[in-house]
């Protein structure tokens, strides 16, 4: 029996009925949530399915990466070969030091792949640099000397803009150093920088507590007083390392050089003034050598340049360096 309100709308049937008064269809129910649960279900999948795809797309696109990184790695670390005549050229340029390009590893092994190849009539020292460790400068400089000996090929130096310190060093030990009338040369010094802190830290009220084994040890902290018997010392060491420098320029220069009181003072001069003082012999460049000197226009380079794989490879170090410093598993004191 079903009933009525006053508004002429059927009122709520009676149990185990809907609204109208009739039994709903015993199928309808499930089918409705069996469908919802199904859409749910297939979107959740096509969702998976989405992200996975992405996530082979940025697999491959990695992939493609590290492929051409090795590629350009064998292109760039390959030593140029050459059977016809050319004017071998070495760049000796920024930072002279271990760890740069201008290290004596990558130098010396630059200039022994030009000389040993059969083509190459002469190397060219590119030089455009301001120096840097005397060690590294006299490692290249007995490898010229000897490399010169062992191939008898000339060797020159060709100077851009700056060959100073140990960048002069290296160049003293070519035949002939050709430099351009505004190129600064010269600068044959050494020197031992820092800085002294104990005056501003006495004012400060800060002590310093430096332990160390051995009464030397401290020598060049920057927040202890130098005896002067520690800069006796130091200065020694410098003149001795001096001396070297001296007596590679006047063997490489030889009569050529015109010493006065300020060769090897540590000034620098021009180009120009360079020629005048001995310490270079013309103008020229690069091409001048190669066309008029040398005889072969034909320039090829043997510089070691440092490749993708092996930028990659350092900045992944560097980074594991830095994280292991932080997480302090780097020691905390060095015997040096």
């Amino acid at each position: 029996m079903t009933s009525f309100d006053p508004s002429g709308e059927r009122g709520a049937g009676l149990p185990g009925q809907d609204l109208w008064g009739q039994k709903p269809n015993a199928a309808q129910a499930p089918n409705w949530e069996r469908e919802l649960l199904e859409r749910l279900a297939f979107a959740s999948l096509n969702e998976q399915k989405a992200a996975r795809r992405w996530r082979i797309f940025w697999r491959l696109v990695w992939l493609s990466l590290v492929l051409a990184a090795l590629w350009l790695a064998g292109r760039e670390g390959a030593t140029p070969t050459a059977s016809s005549a050319h004017t071998a050229v070495v760049e000796i340029k920024g930072e002279i030091a271990p760890d740069a390009s201008a290290s004596a590893e990558a130098i010396n092994a630059a200039m022994r792949s030009a000389l040993e190849d059969p083509g190459s009539r002469a190397l060219v020292l590119l030089i455009n640099s301001p120096g840097g460790s005397p060690v590294q400068a006299g490692m290249i400089n007995d490898e010229i000397v000897r490399l010169k000996e062992l191939h008898q090929k000339p060797v020159y130096a060709v100077v851009e803009e700056t060959c100073a310190s140990a960048a002069y060093y290296i160049a003293s030990a070519a035949d002939e150093i050709y430099v351009d009338k505004a190129s600064i040369v010269g600068s044959i010094g050494v020197l031992m920088d820092g800085f002294g802190f104990t005056g501003t830290m006495e004012k400060l009220g800060v002590e310093r507590r430096l332990l160390t084994a051995g009464e030397n040890k401290g020598l060049l902290d920057p927040f202890s007083p130098m005896s002067e018997a520690q800069r006796a010392h130091a200065q020694r060491m410098l003149d001795n390392i001096h001396q070297q420098f001296i007596d590679v320029v006047k063997r490489g220069r030889g009569t050529r050089l015109h010493e006065t009181q300020d060769t090897f003072s540590g000034l620098f001069w021009t180009g120009e003034q360079a020629i005048q003082l001995g310490l270079a012999d013309k103008l020229g460049s690069l091409d001048m050598v190669a066309r008029d000197i040398v005889q072969a226009e034909d320039i090829i380079d043997y510089t070691r340049r440092e490749n993708m794989a092996e930028r990659l490879a350092k900045r992944f170090g560097a980074a594991f360096a830095e994280g292991a410093l932080r997480a302090g598993l780097s020691p905390n004191w060095n015997i040096k």
